[in-house]
């Protein structure tokens, strides 16, 4: 039966063996050897071969980042904030520097993919966040596949479609993917790894055997992308295919389509990482933003910031753009940081409490974090337009209004509207769901001109419904408010009851 055992022999090629680390503390080696017993444990329950093989590799690259994260611990590492400095500006390229191209040669090169690996539980739906429904009767999938068959079709290329997912989303992404079989478009799909959860308190892995509670196991963030995509072999299939080049995204980013301009730019400047960013605002504070550390570019997440200086990351004065997720990645290079194990991405820790009170620990990283190790890597500061996501309904109010237009799948702005900004929405817990957030309009408002709108308590609106500059409206405990068919609100507090009957 084979096992993980410690080794400290380079080895630049898969599948990862669980290695011992230098550590600081007697403490950390014992929970590392403690761990790694563990997780020998449960590969021995793994009675098929080939099956047991890719277990092991996911779990000897699980416990190469718990080693980190207990070395990282016992040496107390920290960033040093007095090295945090705002990026150089030929580190950041603006987007209206970069020519605008219609046909560019290297898009037959290119591959998209998409980050597929999150629920709709936070939106009140059951499954996939991409099967969620969010314009004209269409899911994020459909828009997304909608985008990349008509570019098919117009360039005359064949960029295929990638989907990353996770255990959460596989079998039910597979099965509504099916439906696109007689689509011009090529759909891949590939798991990202399953990790068992820490308990926080004896630091060993929750899961009892391989098989066992769903929510024993969580998928480690997106900065999982580059060994899974190694690991599934798909990675070396689209560089035998002739693809050069990943556009990658989160599923849920409306604004995230095939720019020729940038896939040009990134050619011609060397780069094999780009990162798009735009200028932050007060809704994106906690947004990760790109940095120069110790004379190189770096991406720092919130959960990174010391406590003490969480006022500082939130500030736009000091930093001034923010990551989008937008990536653009040189598939050779991939290949590259992972066989040569140069991959060491910022360890993030999430603390959570089970559904039976238990405290674990998840242990994640993100994609945008692979930059410092790209040559030539830079950030684009791309248009707010680029960055169009729905995290909540609130932001589906935005997507579904008359404030876009939707063709070949893809949303852009109003001409009608006459400001930059996209309207700031608030949207109480009365339409935190999707599903009450419907039946609470019966068509989108119109808010071409609208600035500001928060709505609390139980509020419903009637058809046609025109919403100007700032309007608030609050229906408190035991209230009910309807705004009736055919109002204009400019500039209004609505507040008590309101109910009007038609007749």
């Amino acid at each position: 039966m084979a096992a993980l055992t410690p080794t400290t022999e380079h080895q630049p090629h898969h599948p990862h063996t669980l290695s011992t680390l230098d550590f600081q503390g007697a403490s950390s080696a014992a929970a590392a050897n403690a761990m790694r017993t563990e997780l020998n444990r449960l590969i021995s329950q793994v009675k098929d071969e080939n099956e047991r093989k890719l277990f092991q590799n996911e779990m000897g690259n699980f416990f190469l980042l718990f080693n980190r994260w207990l070395a990282e611990k016992s040496k107390g590492t920290k960033i040093n904030w007095d090295k945090v400095n705002s990026p150089p500006e030929d580190q950041i390229v603006p987007y209206d520097n970069i020519p605008k191209v219609e046909n560019s040669p290297h898009l037959n090169k290119l591959a998209v993919l998409k980050l597929n690996g999150g629920l709709g539980t936070t939106m009140g739906c059951v499954g996939p966040k991409s099967a969620i429904e969010v314009r004209d009767g269409m899911t994020f999938l459909d828009l997304s596949v909608r985008q990349i068959e008509y570019l098919n079709k117009a360039k005359n290329v064949n960029v295929p479609f990638i989907l990353m997912n996770s255990f959460n989303t596989d079998d039910e992404t597979k099965r509504i993917v099916q439906k696109y079989a007689t689509h011009n478009i090529e759909i891949l799909t590939f798991n990202q790894s399953r990790y068992p959860r820490i308990n926080k308190d004896s630091l060993l892995p929750t899961p009892r055997n391989p098989n066992g509670d769903i929510a024993d196991w969580y998928p480690p963030g997106h900065g999982d992308l580059f060994d899974s995509l190694h690991n599934s072999g798909l990675l070396d299939q689209l560089i035998a295919d002739g693809k050069e080049y990943v556009f990658v995204s989160n599923v849920d980013n409306l604004g995230a389509t095939v720019d020729e301009g940038i896939l040009n730019h990134m050619v011609e400047s060397g780069a094999e990482f780009l990162m798009e960013v735009t200028d932050k605002t007060r809704a994106d504070i906690k947004g990760g933003t790109l940095i120069d550390y110790e004379g190189s570019i770096r991406l720092l997440e919130i959960a990174q910031v010391p406590s003490e200086h969480v006022e500082d990351f939130k500030s736009i004065k000091k930093f001034k753009i923010f990551n989008t997720n937008n990536l653009w990645v040189n598939l050779k290079a991939i290949k590259r940081v992972v066989e040569d194990r140069e991959l060491s991405l910022e360890v993030i820790v999430n603390n959570k409490t089970t559904d039976s009170g238990e405290k674990v620990i998840q242990l994640e990283t993100a994609v945008g974090a692979g930059i410092k190790h790209f040559h030539n890597a830079h950030g684009v500061n791309v248009p707010r337009n680029r960055f169009l996501p729905v995290k909540s309904t609130s932001d589906l109010f935005l997507v579904t209004s008359d404030l876009y237009s939707l063709t070949h799948g893809e949303l852009s702005v109003n001409p009608k509207r006459m400001f930059n900004t996209v309207p700031l929405v608030k949207l109480g817990d009365h339409f935190k769901k999707v599903n009450n957030f419907l039946a609470r309009f019966k068509n989108p408002p119109h808010i071409l001109e609208l600035d500001h709108l928060t709505v609390t308590g139980d509020v419903s609106f009637g058809s046609d419904v025109v919403l100007k500059g700032t309007v608030i409206i609050v229906a408190n405990a035991g209230s009910h408010i309807d705004i009736p068919s055919g109002s204009v609100l400019e500039n209004k507090v609505v507040s008590g009851n309101l109910h009007i009957l038609d007749h």
